[in-house]
């Protein structure tokens, strides 16, 4: 009887470890006018296969920062413009799916569509994989700029998570149109209340995020 106990008291809190905490929202749920495209559930991704972690193909983001999306989402509104969403918050256990996968040079099936500059082997070095994601810690959001009506994303120049200098929103190897629409997006997010990260032009961290120092790990599901 006492082992029962003890392997019902494994199992609870074992459910409650992987319980979505409740200052994280469904962003769908959140922002009904978001696109969202999640793409480390299904095989679009530099990995070419759902990565452990996302069993659903959802977004969640703490609620302040929910709330900051939202702003931006209304703000964009009277262009006719929206925002679709790659990616928000990441499992750690995806983070760790990304490393092994890394360390792997065997496998570069994507090579052609994600890195094609760049020799695998120096993906830790250049800093494009690491072990810790600002992204676990549920503030952080992957997104771009879509025709609110139509749900056609503008040209970035580079599709999402592209292995490569350009992909800096700054960078001068896209056209001005694409720079014009990598500049819209970061002044529509940083007056969100959003930073944007130097070299990636999808990549966004609310400034007064809640969990600066914590590393979440329950699945996206």
């Amino acid at each position: 009887m006492r082992s029962l106990l003890f392997s019902l008291l494994l199992f609870c809190l074992g459910a409650a470890a992987e319980a979505v905490p409740p200052d994280f929202v469904d962003l769908k749920a959140a922002v009904p006018s978001l696109r969202i495209e999640a793409r480390y559930f299904g095989s679009n991704n530099f990995v070419g296969r759902p990565v452990d972690g996302y069993e659903a193909p959802r977004c969640y983001l703490t609620r302040p920062a929910a709330a900051a999306l939202k702003q931006a989402e209304a703000a964009l509104a009277p262009f006719g413009l929206g925002l679709k969403v790659f990616d928000a918050y990441r499992p750690q256990r995806a983070v760790d799916h990304f490393v092994r996968w890394a360390k792997d040079l065997d496998d570069t099936k994507m090579k052609a569509a994600y890195y094609p500059r760049v020799d695998k082997s120096v993906l830790f070095k250049a800093g494009y994989i690491a072990a810790r994601s600002g992204h676990s810690r549920g503030s952080t959001v992957d997104l771009t700029l879509v025709d609110r009506e139509s749900g056609q994303e503008l040209d970035m120049g580079t599709g999402f998570d592209f292995f490569g200098p350009e992909s800096w929103p700054d960078s001068m190897a896209v056209t001005a149109q694409q720079r014009a629409n990598r500049l819209l997006l970061q002044r529509i997010m940083t007056r969100a209340g959003f930073r944007p990260l130097r070299e990636e032009w999808w990549h966004f961290t609310l400034e007064s995020e809640p969990y600066p120092d914590r590393y979440f790990d329950f699945p996206v599901r």
